[in-house]
């Protein structure tokens, strides 16, 4: 039996879980060992992912959040390691761009554990986004490296890749496609409208929580001031990270028109990317789950590590500029898109990872 000990600490990270953990138990030969770091870490963003996903609880709880990308990325460094050591796995498997991300690539790989990397190759080539930072370095560290499209491979290829991972074995790189994909697959048909909200069809949602916006205060200000003007004729619903809001608060902005709710489950952002007109978001998943669910998408940031979606047509950057902001939002509401090409492999990658690490380990 292969011990795969998977980390795991925020919103996107629980909803790719609830696939690949699956597969992993459904898997012969595979056992998993979960930890949470912590970062996300209130109700809204964290335990109710586990509820309403069926991810098994947590075997290790770190509950470390808060504090500056070295001050967080130190703390989760050092308790993943402690983990490790009591643990031994055969490998450590982690998602995504987050500090939970580094830290547990990191720690795994000073103890020669090799690491496996799900959504490797992705590139927004802006190296003052964390996210960036986190992925680039984790890669590198990677034995295995999980791609969820063509052009994540072709990444790689460019900048060198296989290289000898930090164990001594060569690097593998695999095209398995998006496991948010088989996600908003599976949980599609279970999705549930937020409570006390009163919405009709047509309505646009929104997400803002990327530092590039949310710690520049020009940016935000421009974003807001766009989504209020827009929100004169059409419903602006904004589920908002208590970060998001403690700023807004702070520079007493104006956000009268908008609808603010609290951060949702991913069930009810399922029905409200269902039942929405279009999806205005600086988020990299919210970009792929409005595609999963048909609706075009606008991004508020200048570049995007989904660039195949920009490709299709499917979604259009803006940046933060105010203007092009509600110009794409006039061209874009109400248009529905498809998914013709297959982008990100039909709903079958967390089973694709499951046989792979069999294979592997």
């Amino acid at each position: 039996m292969k011990k795969i000990l998977t980390i795991i600490g925020a919103r996107p990270q629980f909803i790719k879980a609830s696939v690949v953990s699956k597969a992993i138990l459904d898997t012969e030969g595979l056992t998993e060992v979960i930890v949470h770091t912590g970062q996300h870490f209130d109700a809204n963003m964290s335990a109710v992912f586990f509820d309403q996903l069926g991810i098994p609880k947590p075997d290790y709880q770190l509950s470390i959040s808060g504090g500056s990308h070295g001050v967080m990325t130190g703390r989760m460094l050092i308790e993943i390691e402690k983990v490790l050591l009591t643990e031994q796995p055969d490998c450590v498997l982690v998602y995504g761009d987050t500090n939970s991300t580094l830290s547990g690539a990191l720690a795994a790989s000073k103890l020669h554990i090799p690491v496996v990397h799900v959504e490797a190759g992705l590139r927004s080539f802006n190296m003052q986004m964390p996210e960036e930072v986190n992925r680039i370095l984790t890669d590198r560290v990677s034995t295995i490296l999980f791609c969820p499209t063509q052009t994540a491979i072709k990444n790689l290829q460019v900048e060198g890749y296989p290289f000898v991972a930090s164990n001594g074995q060569p690097q593998r790189i695999e095209l398995v496609g998006d496991v948010m994909q088989d996600s908003a697959e599976l949980f599609a048909t279970r999705a549930v409208k937020p409570q006390g909200v009163t919405l009709q069809d047509g309505f646009i949602v929104s997400t803002i929580h990327r530092a590039e916006n949310t710690d520049d205060t020009d940016r935000l200000i421009s974003i807001l001031s766009a989504l209020n003007d827009v929100a004169q004729h059409t419903s602006v619903v904004l589920p908002l990270h208590p970060r998001t809001r403690n700023i807004i608060v702070d520079l007493k902005l104006d956000i009268a028109n908008l609808t603010l709710i609290e951060p949702v489950g991913y069930l009810e952002m399922l029905w409200l990317l269902q039942h929405c007109g279009l999806v205005v978001t600086d988020s990299g998943g919210v970009q792929k789950e409005a595609y999963f669910m048909g609706k075009a998408c606008v991004t508020m940031r200048d570049q995007t590590e989904w660039v195949e979606l920009i490709e299709v047509g499917a979604n259009v950057l803006v940046g933060a500029d105010k203007e092009k902001i509600k110009d794409a939002i006039a061209r874009n509401l109400g248009r529905t898109v498809k998914d013709e090409q297959s982008l990100y492999g039909g709903g079958v990658a967390a089973n694709n990872i499951a046989k792979l690490l069999v294979a592997a380990l």
